[in-house]
């Protein structure tokens, strides 16, 4: 393919914002969106149903046996045209999917390529394979079939199939699967036979467009059909109420009369179409976009769009959008772009230039679609690499209405996306500066959306924790409760050149309703929308308590210095009622969940060290000589019975409190949904038995050994050392377990290395205590409203499930504690979410929702 760089007309090439990747199978061929949905028609024959703004996939409809070619969604969304490699049309409701039509044809019509929807009159307009345009009305019940009509295609005598060779056999036609998938219509419409214009066009008709009065030739309000087609011209058609004048019995409804044909001297196919007004313009296949005056029949402008095929043209935002089969999209300014008031385009000259045009696909790229969604002006592109990708193009001229009120909704996601951008990887020393630029950035969000911002310093190299206060309204601020959200900005690895990451983990990408980035989900998005909840209350006068926001940027190694911050910063701080953080996930995709329990985890190094340096093991060593890594292996095997998987500290499980018989209810109940989501899954008893071991009861892990000789070396080395986890539950103490675990690999080793030279060290690294909250209390029945206001009937059962977790998070307890004050865990991602994993991301849709859960706990409690 030729380069960009060898087109007429310049431009940057800066793509507009990528705001999602939608993924399906086969090549995308149509897109229509709706005020909810957007559909996309492919090359399997099915139409995809992905929700708007969401961008989650609803519903998959086999639509048709062959490839979808085009959609058309009504301009009052009461109907959804589809046509297909085949000769019928569909017409669908966009609302419930129903199938409310068939249409056919009694011409042997081929592929139907165009469609166009009189609301007038009822009446549908095809263009055909044939060279045929032809129409019905919907409402003339005349033309109501059956698909058991001879004249239906799939009934008719096929040349092929259907004939007979020597002996009488014969081919049987073929019936593929997927046919009983198509739903049946509700009624089936038959095209009279008399409702055509035979060679329209000396060529496929591949486009069809309605319009009112485009031209001087008719009134304002007539409708008249615009036709392009293979031969490279355009047509447009009079569109009238009678039938045609050999019609004696009046049988067909309606009627096209030719009314001015374009570009006869000019054979190359056209094969999209957009109409402003008189202007129309006409993508081409040698990559030429054609402007015609309607009024003066004249040929205005010629563009040199793009390289390839022009096979999507749309206007809107009083720009020209374009998009070709080299991958590339464009837009045009027109002569829409900067009217005055008196409605005279100013500089017109300065029209129809490239303002941009940029690589958009990586395969050929078949359709488009324009519209406006919550203020966001969005670009729809599909292509054959079986995406439909979608550009948030905000800023266009149209848009001069709307620009002193942006979106908080967009706000919310480009705020996400410039976090994410910021690689604040806190167990990593060459990520310290990018830590305090992610937090600076932090802190300047806060303070511009109107909270008082301190950065607090957590001493040495430790990064700053983000204070934030919102002030409540409510007087006298006595009366005013105080929330304390908890969050970290600081995240796990993830390495770029990681080939198993799908994108690139610090730039925010959209992909098929989800965003995907590191820290997306763990934690940058819920503070993000914590944040604009608040912000949400602010513009609406309803913050009445007073939000405290503290974000730290070392949870992920520990969170160290925090406590002593937060101690140094009582007065700071102040009184706290609620502790609320959001640090977890669901149990599954599916049900919205809130955590009440977490274990709590030590972390330790055992150390074995001789007073010898490393030594040969060939040459020096023997039965005789002692070797560190040995001696810490038999150790560490003496804290667990093989059998059991028991931990032989002593005293270790006394505190733990039973399970209660409601407690065990609740596991029988949440292990039913998580089969009854996953028939596939283990059994309920199985189920159940691993939620109880991960969530209730303790756990110690070996993590590793390191040791002073090289990896693979055949050297005794002098320096051996073990990393080892105890997951602690309610009702252990963590420092009664500390002090167990060294008194108890003391005293085995005293055993284990009499008369010898080596030593031994066990250091506690990191604790954090195991949390029970209180499930019944203010606070939680208060998340549990809001999630269920939130997500609705939605999902079942309504009510979200109480879960505990086998994770630790090491400040929620230490919280509680401090200000004297109940704590709830509220998830907001999904399972699925691979936080600290490759590929982490949230669900659009769980980040939209959880601000609204935000809100309304913000205000009600």
């Amino acid at each position: 393919m030729a380069s960009l760089d060898t087109l007429e007309d310049g431009g940057s090439d800066a793509a507009p914002e990528l705001l999602q990747q939608l993924e399906h199978n086969g090549s995308v061929l149509a897109i229509a969106v709706s005020d909810q949905y957007v559909f996309v028609g492919t090359t399997e024959g099915e139409i995809a149903v992905w929700s708007l703004g969401t961008y989650q996939l609803v519903r998959t409809i086999q639509a048709h046996r062959r490839s979808v070619m085009s959609l058309l969604l009504t301009d009052d969304q009461k109907y959804l045209f589809s046509t297909a490699r085949e000769p019928i049309i569909s017409v669908w409701c966009p609302k419930t999917f129903a199938r409310l039509y068939e249409i056919y044809s009694c011409h042997d019509v081929g592929d139907v390529f165009s469609v166009a929807y009189s609301p007038q009159r009822d009446m549908v307009f095809i263009g055909t394979q044939t060279q045929h345009i032809e129409w019905v009305s919907l409402s003339d019940q005349r033309r109501r079939s059956s698909t058991e009509s001879p004249r239906h295609p799939y009934n008719r005598r096929h040349a092929f199939f259907d004939s007979s060779a020597v002996g009488g056999t014969s081919t049987p036609r073929p019936v593929e699967a997927h046919y009983a998938l198509i739903p049946q219509a509700q009624e089936v419409v038959e095209i009279h036979e008399g409702a055509f214009f035979e060679y329209a066009h000396y060529g496929w008709v591949f486009c069809l467009q309605l319009a009112h009065g485009p031209t001087v030739q008719v009134g304002a309000d007539e409708e008249v059909l615009v036709s392009t087609g293979g031969d490279g011209t355009i047509k447009l058609w009079k569109v009238t109420d009678e039938g045609p004048e050999w019609d004696v019995d009046d049988e067909i409804t309606g009627n096209v009369e030719e009314l001015m044909t374009l570009g006869e001297d000019n054979g190359e196919s056209i094969v999209s179409l957009a109409i402003d007004g008189s202007f129309l313009y006409a993508g081409k296949i040698n990559g030429v976009i054609e402007l015609w005056d309607l009024d003066t029949k004249q040929l205005l402008r010629v563009i040199k769009a793009h390289e390839g095929k022009v096979n999507a043209l749309g206007m809107k935002f009083g720009l020209l959008w374009s998009a070709a089969t080299g991958g590339s999209a464009s837009k045009h300014s027109t002569v829409h772009y900067g009217r005055d008031e008196n409605g005279a385009s100013a500089n017109v000259s300065d029209k129809y230039q490239c303002l941009s045009r940029w690589t958009a696909h990586d395969g050929r790229i078949i359709c488009s679609a324009l519209t406006t969604f919550q203020n966001d002006q969005l670009f729809f592109t599909g292509a054959t690499d079986q995406q439909v990708r979608v550009w948030r193009v905000n800023g266009m001229p149209e848009q001069a209405v709307g620009d002193e009120a942006a979106p908080e909704k967009d706000m919310m996601v480009k705020s996400l996306r410039e976090f994410v951008s910021y690689k604040t990887v806190s167990s990593r020393p060459e990520f310290i500066e990018d830590c305090r630029k992610g937090a600076t950035f932090l802190g300047s969000l806060f303070k511009r959306l109107g909270a008082q911002v301190e950065m607090l310093s957590t001493g040495g190299d430790h990064n700053p924790v983000v204070f934030a206060k919102f002030t409540g309204k409510l007087e006298p601020a006595e009366k005013r409760k105080r929330i304390l959200f908890y969050g970290h900005y600081d995240v796990v690895p993830a390495p770029s050149k990681d080939d198993k990451w799908k994108t690139d983990p610090f730039n925010l990408t959209g992909k098929d309703g989800y965003l995907y980035g590191r820290g997306v989900s763990d934690n940058k998005g819920p503070i993000i929308a914590a944040l604009y909840a608040v912000t949400d209350l602010l513009q609406a006068k309803c913050l009445e308590s007073d939000i405290i926001f503290l974000i730290e940027g070392e949870e992920e190694s520990g969170s160290q210095g925090f406590e002593n911050v937060v101690r140094q910063n009582k007065d700071l701080i102040g009184n706290i009622d609620y502790v609320l953080l959001a640090n977890s996930y669901w149990l599954d995709d599916e049900i919205p969940c809130l955590t009440y329990g977490l274990r709590g985890v030590l972390h330790a190094t055992v150390c074995i060290d001789s007073t010898n340096p490393d030594i040969h093991s060939g040459v020096d060593g023997s039965n005789e000589i002692p070797e560190p890594l040995s001696e810490l292996t038999f150790l560490c095997s003496s804290l667990k019975d093989r059998k059991k998987n028991h931990i032989n500290l002593p005293g270790f499980y006394d505190g733990i409190p039973a399970i209660t018989e409601e407690e065990d209810r609740q596991y029988d109940e949440i292990a039913k949904i998580v089969k009854r989501r996953d028939p596939s899954q283990r059994s309920v008893d199985k189920i159940k038995r691993d939620l109880v071991a991960k969530w209730r009861e303790p756990n110690l892990t070996l993590h590793g050994y390191n040791v002073s000789a090289p990896e693979g070396s055949s050297l005794i080395s002098s320096h051996a050392r073990a990393t080892i986890s105890i997951r602690l539950v309610p009702g252990q103490d963590i420092d009664v377990v500390s002090a167990a675990l060294k008194s108890f690999l003391e005293e085995e080793y005293a055993e284990l290395n009499v008369g010898r030279q080596h030593t031994l060290s066990v250091n506690i690294k990191n604790k954090a205590e195991p949390w029970l909250g209180v499930p019944g209390n203010y606070l939680f029945k208060t998340l549990e409203e809001a999630v269920m206001a939130a997500w609705g009937p939605k999902v079942e059962p309504r009510r979200p499930l109480y879960i505990r977790e086998g994770g630790s998070i090491p400040p929620i307890r230490f919280l509680e504690k401090e200000f004297d004050a109940p704590a709830a865990n509220f998830p907001c991602g999904q399972s699925s979410d691979n936080g600290h994993l490759p590929n982490e991301r949230l669900r659009v849709e769980n980040l939209q929702k959880s601000r609204e859960i935000f809100r309304t706990a913000f205000e009600k409690l």
